[in-house]
C-alpha cells in the first residue's frame, strides 16, 4: 500500500469506545464490516465518512441494526450501489487472479481460536508483487504485509469460510 492515505484505520480495536457507535455496540467490537469499506475508499482516492458508512450498513439489516456486525455481502452492495464493478467469490483458488486484477477487495474470514469462532473483514490490496491488508490483526500497528499469495496467507492463518469482494475503481485501474 505504497502511497496509501495516512487516515486508514489499520487497527479497529484502537478506536475509542463511544466514538462510532455500530448499532449497540462500539465499532471497536464489530466494526470490521464498515471499516473495510471505509479503507478501500480511501486506497482508491474518494473521500469517505465514517458516520455516513455506519447509518448506510445499519440501515441493511435493520433487526441486528450492526449489533452482530456486518452481513458478508452487504460490502458488495455498497459498492455496487455507488456504480464499481465488483466481483464476489468465495472460491478460494482464484482468489489471487481475481485480486490481482481489481484495485482493491474486501476480504471476509472466519477464524477459530479453541473455543472461541469469530469472522473478520479486512481490506487487502495487491501491489509489486505482494498483498497488503488493513486492519488484518488485533496487534495491527499499520498496513501488514501478507506476502506474495493471498490463498497461501489464507491457509498459513487457518481462515475458513472466505469470500472475496473485489472491486475496480470507477475511473481505471489505480
Amino acid at each position: 500500500m505504497e502511497n496509501e492515505p495516512n487516515d486508514l484505520i489499520c487497527n479497529q480495536t484502537k478506536i475509542p469506545r463511544e466514538q462510532w457507535r455500530y448499532g449497540l455496540r462500539s465499532s471497536a467490537a464489530v466494526g470490521c464490516g464498515w471499516i473495510a469499506v471505509y479503507n478501500a475508499l480511501r486506497l482508491m482516492g474518494y473521500q469517505a465518512d465514517p458516520d455516513r458508512l455506519i447509518r448506510w450498513f445499519e440501515g441493511r439489516l435493520p433487526l441486528f441494526n450492526g449489533n452482530f456486525g456486518t452481513f458478508v455481502l452487504d460490502p458488495a452492495a455498497f459498492f455496487r450501489q455507488q456504480g464499481f464493478a465488483v466481483q464476489v467469490t468465495a472460491r478460494r483458488e482464484t482468489f489471487d487472479e481475481t485480486a490481482k486484477h481489481h484495485d482493491v477487495c474486501i476480504l471476509y474470514y472466519y477464524w477459530r481460536e479453541k473455543y472461541k469462532i469469530g469472522c473478520h473483514f479486512t481490506t487487502v490490496q495487491y501491489r509489486n508483487g505482494r498483498f497488503t491488508g488493513c486492519n488484518t490483526f488485533r496487534n495491527s500497528e499499520g498496513p501488514d504485509d501478507l506476502g506474495e499469495s493471498l490463498e497461501a496467507f489464507i491457509r498459513r492463518q487457518n481462515y475458513f469460510g472466505c469470500v472475496l469482494t473485489a472491486i475496480r475503481n470507477r475511473h481505471g485501474h489505480s
